[in-house]
């Protein structure tokens, strides 16, 4: 039989300290002894319809769901060390929600954190809205769907990263990322990509200054490039550009196809760059 806790509050210290097996319905983690780790080194929980205002509340939690719940900006570093979890319909308002986690999925939630996500493997952002000054750093094996995201730092040193059908607007996002793919998007940034390796944008819309520099293995299929100047210098890549690039610069190999070009910009090369610029028809 499972424990059901239903209709209660707790905060002493480790109040339901590896609880195990235990369904936690419409309870307050919140009051005067502001105590921490809350549900640390539970196994097997449910918690739905509760409300979290206390610290670390799931740390080295292994096997659990979190449904129509609320994490206040007071839970923080609310979820770590953790996995094999379901977030859905919830909201997470902590900075430092999840690190160091793996196999965790999250649907129809708000999160506002920063540095969400670190040095975390299988996490899944679905039919969610974000907004992170760092997410996911370090962090790989990482799948977002339908996701609108707000952020500054994003996806730094990722790897195996699926980006579909998101609105990223970011600005430094995916330095020195490997094995990236993000698919009928829209990608807004400064800086976009820099030093990535095995980055691919599918049907995308890009926009932001000096985008796709320092790049190996670079591919754009199919991409539409919005104020974009001073793009791929130093790069290694094939692009498929519709409509216009304000300005192409020292591409190191490859080739750029668009319809046009605002300048190609030869000058002064610290490396041999020998990438083609084709203009369509």
């Amino acid at each position: 039989m499972r424990e059901k806790i239903i209709g209660r509050q707790f905060d002493e210290e480790r109040a339901l300290y590896h609880s195990v097996g235990a369904d936690i319905i419409n309870c307050v983690f919140a009051g005067p002894a502001d105590g921490e780790s809350v549900l640390k080194e539970s196994r097997d929980i449910n918690v739905s319809d509760s409300t979290f205002s206390l610290r670390y509340p799931l740390w080295h939690v292994d096997g659990f769901t979190l449904e129509h719940s609320k994490m206040d900006e007071l839970t923080r570093a609310a979820i770590w060390y953790s996995g094999r979890g379901r977030i859905t319909n919830s909201a997470l308002h902590g900075i430092k929600a999840v690190r160091e986690c793996f196999d965790i999925d999250i649907s129809g939630c708000d999160v506002v954190s920063e540095e969400f996500g670190w040095k975390s493997d299988g996490i899944t952002l679905k039919d969610t809205r974000i907004t992170s000054e760092y997410i996911f750093l370090d962090s790989k094996n990482i799948r977002l769907e339908n996701v609108l995201m707000k952020g500054k730092y994003s996806f730094q040193y990722v790897e195996n990263l699926s980006v579909e059908s998101s609105e990223l607007d970011t600005k430094d996002a995916f330095w020195h990322s490997k094995n990236v793919t993000v698919r009928d998007s829209v990608v807004k940034g400064e800086y976009l990509g820099w030093f990535s390796d095995g980055l691919t944008l599918i049907n995308c819309t890009i926009s932001g200054t000096q985008p796709l520099c320092y790049c190996k293995n670079l591919r754009l299929i199919n991409c539409k490039m919005i104020g974009c100047d001073l793009s791929f210098e130093y790069s290694d890549v094939e692009a498929d550009i519709v409509g216009s690039v304000d300005s192409v610069k020292n591409p190191r190999s490859g080739v750029i196809v668009a319809d046009s070009v605002g300048e190609i910009i030869t000058e002064a090369p610290v490396m041999e760059c020998s990438g083609k610029v084709i203009i369509r028809g």
